[in-house]
């Protein structure tokens, strides 16, 4: 399921024809499932169509885009990230302690607030790379190679804040959260913009060519003259460094940072996105737009579920459910039955 431009995609790996269905529902099924959401709420949730539902919802989804373009660009390459939602908590529990001082002296209160900014992601950029050479160095499955961070991430956390929950007014740092620009929020248009530079990146550039060659085949792209290891470090780089940034707007959002909480279940609603945008989890084609579309519709299953009374916990269980419808549809556009 993704949307039908700004989508990259390595060579065809079978001769033969795709189902015609399952290729349509690939290609727009996710703008069908969008568009069918918003119709529901629109005639069942009351006040559905107000601003500040609209405001509640985009707000929401923001973080998860911001999360899922670098999630997008992991699995494109054919890995996986699991510790994106650890690497928020972090980026999290840093930020405080550096625009307050506590971490160390400052010569100035902006200084604070901009090293508040820039130190967090740095952390999550080198831990991102941490991943990235598990992965590449030492031939470690993504999936193992990114639970140490899923599991140690968080403790560590912890471990820097003492488990304290830290509040904050800090109307500088806050802007990320709170402000506006025009009427519209800051990180509503921090999200569009990753958004754009992520499609441009995936279908404009020489290293979105290669990221999609080695994830539809890594053996092949290597005898091609690309390097797989720089390419696939790079993307969890950059993840890493999205999941930093995330974790900041959570936090500037909520004037609080809570390290026990901050990021949590955040790898599930990535992949959801990802997989239900349409980029295929096996790695070699991608959709940053599709991407886009997959976080919004993860945001209203939510948001629906909760409006209608149905448990917060129940929306684990539809995520769960539309990778899995997600991953048979991508195997049945390939042609693949087994």
């Amino acid at each position: 399921m993704s949307h039908p431009t700004l989508t990259a995609t390595a060579p065809a790996r079978s001769p033969r024809a795709r189902p015609k269905t399952a290729e349509l529902v690939r290609r727009y099924g996710v703008v069908v499932a969008l568009l069918l959401l918003l119709a529901f709420n629109a005639v069942f949730t009351p006040n559905f169509l107000s601003w500040q539902t609209l405001n509640v919802n985009l707000t929401q989804a923001c973080a998860i885009v911001i999360v899922a373009v670098g999630m997008t660009l992991v699995v494109a390459s054919g890995g996986i990230d699991l510790s994106v939602g650890s690497l928020m908590a972090i980026s999290g529990a840093l930020a405080p302690l550096v625009f307050t001082g506590t971490l160390f002296p400052l010569p100035a209160h902006w200084v604070g607030i901009a090293l508040a900014f820039v130190l967090p992601i740095l952390v999550a950029a080198l831990l991102g790379l941490f991943n990235g050479w598990l992965v590449t160095r030492f031939s470690i499955q993504p999936i193992v190679a990114t639970l140490v961070l899923f599991i140690a991430g968080r403790g560590l956390a912890q471990v820097v804040t003492n488990g304290n929950l830290q509040v904050f007014r800090e109307p500088g740092f806050q802007a990320i959260g709170l402000g506006r620009i025009a009427g519209v929020p800051i990180q509503v248009v921090l999200m569009v913009l990753i958004v754009a530079i992520g499609a441009f990146v995936l279908t404009k550039t020489l290293y979105g060519r290669q990221l999609i060659a080695v994830g539809g085949n890594a053996r092949a792209a290597h005898l091609s003259g690309i390097s797989v290891r720089r390419v696939r470090t790079l993307a969890y780089v950059a993840s890493g460094a999205l999941a930093g940034l995330a974790g900041l707007v959570v936090i500037a959002r909520n004037g609080a940072s809570d390290a026990n909480l901050v990021g949590l279940g955040m790898e599930l609603d990535a992949i959801a996105a990802v997989a239900v945008g349409g980029t295929l989890l096996s790695g070699g084609r991608a959709s940053m737009v599709g991407t886009l579309l997959g976080a919004l519709v993860i945001q209203l299953v939510r948001y629906t579920l909760l409006a209608n009374g149905v448990p917060d916990a129940a929306a684990l269980v539809v995520k769960a459910a539309l990778i899995v419808a997600a991953v048979w549809i991508q195997q049945r556009s390939l042609g693949k039955t087994g």
